[in-house]
């Protein structure tokens, strides 16, 4: 049996339920196409070739679009048409195995608690359906810690993993050892990684920062992710060294874990400490945004007459709020996209390019100059 003969198809010498012989009048190549179907099932390249009057190996030259330079434009719209007129659709389970690929790809993420990483895998299930990939979705149960192997063998299953913000030592299970891996918004400088993703992170902080200084806010509150990721890393590096940069600015950090009551306690905590009350709250992200505008209005505060508030993401709960959110916008769904063509592109034997994408801040209701 041919290596792309599917099980249950027509007897080797079956099209149409005739013999090769038997294909009746006007029923041949160039005449009389009527949407013929192959007895026993799903017609194959044989078929095909039969039906076309060539061999197999010009199908496959034809059908895998390497027939340029070896095949007639006349021969390669014959075979087209043959094809069509069965309904033939390639085995791609023997081609995986004559390739050695399976054309799947693992896209792992710290977790589904936000919109983000839908985002992300919506981008990158587009991209790859295009391609003629799949994409497996896999939330890692531990969040960015060590991501178990969610397969018996992932080197089995897979052709290459891409991971979205975490870090790629956390990532040795699924790779397999030898799996190639394009990393999203994870540190540049990532020995482990084929290709790197990577949303200018520090770009949307300095302009979130530029934004609150240049309306007149001098003390500044950061709401800090409490997570040990290279992007949480970057917005806290960026954003004291944008306050720092400004003569009688002043800066004070509550970290909290990724929730919206977390955010508001660590709002509290910076919005009741002793001193000067902080003018602006910059919280690392809209969900901590919006446990902080929870927690300006049970200390009787108002979003923004007497506090700022900005976030990160542009999540749809940033115009669900109100005042709505000023915000950092992140295109998660380009992330995803470019990381799925970053690994298409690897495993087509082209060259691996890291890629940066620019952010842009959106302002809003959430943001004013300070009380006076």
């Amino acid at each position: 049996m041919s290596a792309d003969r599917e099980p249950g198809a027509g007897g080797a010498g079956h099209v149409g339920g005739r013999t090769a012989g038997q294909t009746g009048a006007g029923q041949g190549p160039g005449g009389g196409r009527g949407g013929r179907r192959v007895a026993g099932g799903r017609a194959t390249s044989r078929d095909v070739a039969r039906v076309a009057g060539v061999s197999q190996a010009t199908v496959s030259l034809v059908l895998g679009d390497k027939w340029a330079g070896r095949v007639s434009e006349r021969t390669a719209a014959a075979v087209r048409a043959a094809a069509r007129e069965l309904g033939y659709r390639p085995n791609l389970a023997a081609r995986s195995l004559r390739l050695g690929r399976t054309r799947t790809a693992l896209l792992v993420v710290p977790a589904l608690t936000t919109e983000f990483f839908a985002r992300v895998y919506t981008g990158a299930a587009r991209v790859a359906a295009e391609g003629g990939f799949g994409v497996v979705l896999y939330p890692s149960p531990e969040g960015v810690g060590p991501a178990r192997d969610p397969f018996d063998s992932a080197r089995a299953s897979l052709d290459g993993v891409i991971a979205s913000s975490m870090a790629a030592d956390a990532l040795a299970a699924v790779r397999g050892g030898g799996l190639p891996l394009v990393m999203l918004d994870s540190s540049p400088d990532e020995t482990a990684a084929v290709a790197t993703v990577n949303l200018d992170i520090a770009d949307g902080m300095r302009q979130a920062a530029g934004h609150l200084l240049g309306l007149g806010h001098r003390r500044i509150a950061h709401v800090a992710a409490a997570v040990d990721t290279w992007t949480f890393r970057v917005r806290a590096r960026t954003l004291a060294a944008a306050v720092g940069a400004v003569p009688g600015a002043s800066l004070h950090t509550e970290a909290a874990p990724l929730t919206v009551d977390e955010g508001r306690r660590a709002a509290e905590r910076a919005l009741t400490r002793p001193g000067p009350r902080p003018t602006a709250l910059v919280c690392d992200d809209d969900i901590l945004a919006a446990g902080a505008c929870k927690a300006a209005r049970r200390l009787g505060l108002r979003v923004p007459d007497d506090v700022s508030v900005t976030g990160f993401d542009d999540l749809a709960l940033a115009t669900a709020v109100d005042p709505e959110l000023t915000t950092v916008r992140l295109p998660a769904e380009a992330v995803g996209a470019a990381g799925m063509r970053a690994l298409m592109a690897v495993l087509a034997g082209d060259p691996a390019r890291d890629t940066s994408l620019p952010v842009e801040l959106v302002p809003r209701g959430s943001s004013a100059p300070p009380p006076r």
